[in-house]
């Protein structure tokens, strides 16, 4: 049994999972800003209009989109973008380290999305799809 080539058989359709595992990680916390579900404390107060509420939205809409494989590449490098901003605007000003100012997340989610804006979405996405 060759590892590398199944890994390499297996690659794009993990693309199109690791795909819709990050859209469904940022709809969670587009949800959670927005409609409270689930409860969490950090997310009590959030307005829809505030700085907080509008990330939600953005998380919310392309999260989704991302999940569908819908626009993949402009979705995930505009996710890129809010997420270094998140990084930049609430987590750095705390601390320089990420492990001190909690701000790996928000690191981690910049570069999974800019990776998806070079990459695309793979073989199950809509884009494949209305590319056939």
């Amino acid at each position: 049994m060759d590892v590398d080539r199944i890994a390499a058989q297996s690659q794009p359709y993990l693309l199109s999972l690791f795909r819709f595992i990050t859209g469904l990680l940022l709809f969670q916390f587009g949800v959670a800003k927005l409609f409270k579900f689930p409860p969490v404390e950090m997310f009590a107060d959030v307005t829809p209009l505030s700085l907080w509420g509008i990330a939600g939205m953005i998380e919310l809409v392309f999260g989704g989109l991302l999940m569908l494989g819908l626009f993949t590449r402009l979705v995930a490098f505009v996710l890129s973008g809010e997420m270094a901003f998140a990084y930049f605007i609430e987590h750095l000003p705390h601390s320089f380290f990420p492990l001190v100012n909690e701000g790996t997340l928000a690191i981690l989610f910049c570069f999974a999305c800019l990776y998806l804006a070079a990459a695309g979405g793979g073989p199950v996405s809509v884009d494949a799809m209305r590319r056939a």
